[in-house]
């Protein structure tokens, strides 16, 4: 499950908004949110984009935001 407050850690280091971030999956704000807090999955696609986005090179980074079992 993805951990809500490290996503959005990641976004500001990577410097883009929630606005930015889902058009760049091809998604609404919305659903972004939705799938941040866990109400709804993200496709594989989208997180190989995000890994991307968010710079996020190792599997522990990936791990701790998207495949955590500690969720806020």
């Amino acid at each position: 499950m993805t951990n809500t407050i490290e996503f959005e850690v990641a976004l500001k280091r990577a410097g883009l908004t929630k606005t930015e971030t889902a058009k760049a999956l091809g998604i609404s704000v919305e659903s972004l949110t939705r799938k941040a807090n866990n109400l709804n999955e993200f496709k594989a696609s989208e997180l190989a984009k995000l890994y991307q986005m968010l710079k996020l090179e190792t599997y522990d980074e990936q791990k701790r935001i998207f495949f955590s079992s500690n969720v806020d």
